[in-house]
């Protein structure tokens, strides 16, 4: 069979335009193989590490027109004065997330050139890779929808705050769950009003910051916001997790409450930071006629790369349970608030899960 149609090289071809080309080819194609080795070996998502990995052939197909071995011919390393100019930001990588980020930057901006200085040469091949262009825009945003903020710390220990909870005034049971050694605090309140919410979001935030634990607000990516929040956390009647993205940006963390290894992936491939898994065990705080269990919890940690927070009637007693499945950190709410002392509730539990 015959071979790709190729452009005659000749003269008029300018030596300086395939230079281009050859190294904006190499940069789209090491832009791509570092998305595809994310998406294959860290979020395990097969349908984007094939678009990454179709576009990558196709790239190749649409500079095969040029003719065999001429990129490669016009490659002058030695004399192109750009290999040792650097920025800092290049040598450095905050995490795994800007990794993929810059990756998925520079794969659309070596297309473009590509895309612009083919235009000289092969309109048909220019328009080839306009189209791979826009399927990588494509692809990159399916991709960063499932990096999250990828900064999710694995709490040990969260309290859920709830006035009516309390057996002590709601600020008194906060202070002392920090006191405890609680990491994580989730603001819990449905029935506020905006102002009192957003005001005792406020004052969460400030006691966390000083006690060096982290602050979520149920629900409420606004508020969230507003009051410089580490993240929001949704239930399954909540928004969806890629409009609450699409708002917050990486601005904050996003958890989400899961029952099912099926929610559980859906919220990692929607871009959750963290999850909820529960409810564990039988729990007055919530009516939920189906036990999860720490069975969930096992399918959980060996099928999603997300940290995460059993949750449902959880306390010192039984949390060894949790500990024989491999939990690395819990969520209560009742067991600390309904206590006389909560901060020796907290203590109590940090005890039992250091038993471990």
């Amino acid at each position: 069979m015959p071979g790709p149609a190729c452009i005659a090289y000749d003269s008029s071809m300018s030596r300086s335009a395939i230079r281009i080309l050859d190294a904006n080819a190499n940069r789209a194609r090491e832009a791509l193989r570092v998305m595809e080795d994310y998406s294959r070996f860290i979020v395990d998502d097969a349908d984007v590490c094939a678009r990454l990995k179709s576009i990558r052939h196709d790239l190749r197909a649409a500079l095969d027109r040029l003719g065999p071995g001429v990129l490669e011919a016009n490659r002058d390393v030695a004399g192109d004065v750009g290999t040792t100019l650097k920025t800092d930001a290049e040598g450095n990588r905050a995490s795994v997330a800007a990794v993929v980020i810059a990756a998925g930057k520079r794969l659309g901006e070596s297309l473009r050139s590509i895309e612009e200085y083919l235009k000289t040469m092969d309109a048909g091949a220019a328009a080839a890779v306009e189209s791979l262009r826009y399927r990588a825009y494509d692809a990159e945003q399916r991709l960063q929808r499932r990096l999250g903020t990828a900064i999710a710390p694995q709490w040990r220990l969260c309290v859920l705050i709830t006035e009516s909870l309390c057996a002590r005034p709601w600020l008194d049971v906060l202070d002392a769950a920090l006191e405890g050694g609680a990491d994580c605090i989730q603001l819990r309140e449905k029935n506020l009003e905006d102002g009192r919410l957003l005001g005792r979001a406020t004052v969460v935030v400030e006691r966390c910051r000083a006690a060096g634990a982290a602050s979520i607000i149920n629900d409420r990516a606004d508020v969230a916001l507003l009051v410089g929040a580490d993240g929001v956390h949704l239930g399954q009647s909540d928004l969806p997790v890629g409009h609450v993205r699409r708002l917050v940006g990486r601005q904050l963390l996003i958890g989400v409450s899961t029952a099912s290894i099926a929610q559980a992936e859906a919220a990692a491939k929607a871009g959750a930071d963290y999850c909820g898994v529960g409810p564990m065990f039988h729990t007055t705080t919530k009516d939920k006629p189906q036990l999860a269990g720490p069975a969930y919890l096992r399918e959980y940690l060996a099928r999603v790369p997300l940290p995460h927070l059993a949750i449902g009637g959880i306390n010192d007693r039984n949390v060894g349970e949790l500990l024989d499945a491999g939990v690395a950190g819990v969520a209560v709410s009742s067991y600390v608030c309904a206590c006389d002392e909560p901060a020796a509730a907290v203590r109590r539990l940090r005890a039992a899960l250091a038993r471990a």
